[in-house]
């Protein structure tokens, strides 16, 4: 070492290193060797590696349901950088610059600092003081270089040191027995301007039964997939977390940040575990055209490249090109074979590769390489002329080359004139388009009917026709055009029903009429004919009777009931009851007559209308006497007279 001891004098003296000690590093990860502040001497450190255990361990004790929002800021020279991801849903990351509202476009690098997605980690690095930030779907880690953060962190995520007793420190430096305690003393203010966190202390959880599904098991089967790395790194504290995570968190997806964490640590000591395609809920899900891997560069190799660019000495899994590609560029996210130009479409073109692009030539310049696109040029064509109506000359895109128009013949209906749509009778319009004409043409076709003095009979009707003919319109047409009137000579009826007789036609008539010589009836079901005048009776009662009158040509029967005057047989002698003329009423000889109901036909008259009517009337001897009485001392009288 130079020691300065005045007058402008330096004294050297011998520099001897500390022997080294070996050390083991309580995060379980190896020691890095590193120079002391005189860059002369190595010596062992442990760089510490905060993550989302030390969150864990600090909500245990007052767990109720976690739904953390992870928020980081990142002071880096005169900007800050913020990294969002929310650790139980994965949607989304984000990261902004300052207080811009829109996120970085990826990859980010400036002044020192660099910031990479894989699709599944985002990836920032602080290349100077080499500090890793790294956020996955389901949780982060951050390493951090011992010789500038030994020492220089707290709150949740613990203490840099080689200690883990004392990452439940407390803002007062004391170390609280139960993390679930220290967790409350580190909220975020509102009053500092973030976001603000309300503190929720709850009892610690009760022993819970683990999910039978859970993927937690895979950590520890000894021959799964991280049994390569059980004999470097004991999964038993990342166990532990993700039974916790099973038992108290309802999105299943969580487990996977145990295993997650675990893969990670294995890979930062050279074993690298494609752990993935053994669970479904915790499947990579890469893009199409990306492929997986455990273990690949944070920052992807691009056509793009430049050798001076500092690289991000960082290996994550993540989304990569497969073997043989690359990206086409840092923000492209597209993986080419070789690197070449992209196209307005996106789609890769290789270098001095022709192709057309909206009628445009286009070729990927080598040169410059960027795509450099010229119009097409069209030939000349000639203008057709338009001969039919309704055709109208229009500029359109030419089907053999869509690049260029054509001037084409085209059919527009307003163009074309009215048509004549009247037809004679019989006859309707038939409107069509012929082939290879624009407007519409109408014919008049013959309806399937018959057409007789402008009128239409629809087939199979009558049809008035010649005297002493029925005509008809039939449903057949000989000349393919209207329905025939077809005719046969009318069929006289000479056969007349019971009463009538055929009278034969004059000259004026084609046929002769039944004409009524006697009145029919019904008696008994049976049909009875009785002449004009004639009267008939039933046999078992001759009180009823039925005359043929005739009433202008028609003949009626009209029907009779005759009413017997009253017949009292204790008023006729023996053997002298017998029937009137009338065949219907009784008589006899009476005996004494006494005064008695007596009934005469009498005729009566009015207006024009004759009918006979029995009328009631008192014939006989009426009882007259006188004699003495004795109860009255006098003589009594009776006389009296015979009434109706």
């Amino acid at each position: 070492m130079a020691r300065c001891i005045g007058g402008n004098k330096i004294e050297i003296v011998p520099y001897e290193c500390p022997a080294m000690e070996p050390v083991t590093c309580a995060n379980g990860k190896d020691p890095v060797l590193v120079y002391d502040y005189y860059h002369c001497c190595q010596h062992y450190e442990c760089d510490c590696k905060l993550g989302q255990s030390h969150f864990l361990q600090a909500i245990s004790g007052y767990y109720n349901k976690l739904y953390l929002l992870i928020y980081f800021d990142f002071i880096v020279c005169i900007y800050t950088l913020h990294l969002h991801t929310n650790i139980i849903y994965f949607c989304f990351f984000q990261a902004f610059k300052n207080e811009d509202v829109e996120n970085l476009r990826l990859p980010y690098w400036k002044d020192g600092v660099k910031v990479m997605s894989t699709n599944i980690n985002l990836v920032l690095e602080i290349l100077r003081l080499n500090v890793v930030v790294k956020f996955g779907r389901t949780g982060f880690s951050i390493n951090l270089p011992y010789k500038y953060f030994g020492g220089n962190t707290q709150g949740h995520c613990g203490t840099c040191s080689n200690n883990q007793d004392d990452d439940c420190r407390l803002p007062s430096g004391t170390v609280a027995e139960n993390c679930g305690v220290m967790a409350d003393d580190w909220l975020l203010k509102k009053d500092e301007g973030k976001i603000g966190c309300i503190p929720k202390r709850t009892p610690p959880p009760k022993p819970c039964k683990q999910n039978p599904d859970s993927v937690c098991e895979l950590l520890k089967d000894p021959s799964g997939a991280f049994a390569e790395c059980h004999s470097q790194i004991s999964p038993d504290n990342f166990y532990k977390g993700c039974v916790f995570d099973s038992c108290y968190v309802h999105n299943r997806a969580v487990e996977c940040t145990s295993l997650e964490t675990y893969a990670a640590a294995c890979a930062e000591i050279g074993i690298c575990i494609d752990w993935r395609k053994y669970t479904n809920i915790c499947a990579s899900n890469c893009p199409s055209g990306k492929i997986y891997k455990s273990c690949g560069p944070a920052d992807q190799p691009s056509c793009e490249d430049n050798p001076n660019d500092p690289v991000m000495n960082y290996t994550t899994e993540g989304c990569y090109c497969p073997e043989g590609m690359k990206l086409f560029s840092k923000e492209s996210n597209i993986c080419v074979k070789s690197c070449g130009c992209l196209d307005p479409n996106g789609k890769p073109r290789e270098f001095n590769e022709t192709f057309e692009y909206k009628c445009q030539a286009c070729v990927c310049d080598e040169s410059t390489k960027t795509v450099i696109c010229k119009p097409k040029t069209c030939p000349p064509t000639a203008l057709p002329k338009c001969i039919y109506p309704g055709f109208v000359l229009v500029n359109q895109t030419d089907p053999s080359n869509p690049c260029c128009n054509v001037h084409v013949c085209q059919c527009q209906s307003h163009a074309c004139l009215d048509i004549n749509m009247n037809c004679d009778v019989g006859f309707m319009p038939n409107i069509s388009v012929p082939e290879g004409k624009c407007c519409p043409e109408s014919t008049c076709e013959p309806k399937r009917v018959c057409v007789l003095n402008d009128v239409e009979y629809q087939p199979d009707s009558s049809v008035p026709g010649q005297k002493c003919k029925n005509c008809f319109c039939s449903s057949s047409s000989s000349s393919g055009g209207l329905m025939e009137i077809k005719c046969e000579k009318q069929q006289c009826k000479e056969t007349c029903r019971r009463g009538f007789e055929y009278k034969k036609p004059n000259s004026d008539d084609c046929c002769g009429t039944c004409v009524q010589t006697q009145c029919v009836f019904i008696v008994n079901g049976n049909e009875t004919l009785l002449k004009e005048g004639e009267t008939w009776s039933p046999p078992e009662n001759k009180c009823e009777s039925k005359t043929c009158v005739k009433n202008g040509e028609t003949l009626t029967v009209t029907s009779k009931q005759i009413i017997c005057p009253a017949f009292q047989e204790s008023n006729c002698k023996n053997d002298t009851i017998q029937t009137a003329a009338n065949g219907c009423c009784k008589i006899c000889v009476e005996k004494e007559k006494a005064c008695s109901l007596v009934s005469r036909t009498t005729p009566i008259n009015y207006n024009g209308c004759q009918s006979e009517l029995n009328m009631p009337s008192c014939e006989g001897s009426c009882v007259t006497f006188t004699k003495y009485s004795e109860a009255a001392g006098a003589m009594e009288h009776s006389c009296s007279c015979c009434k109706e």
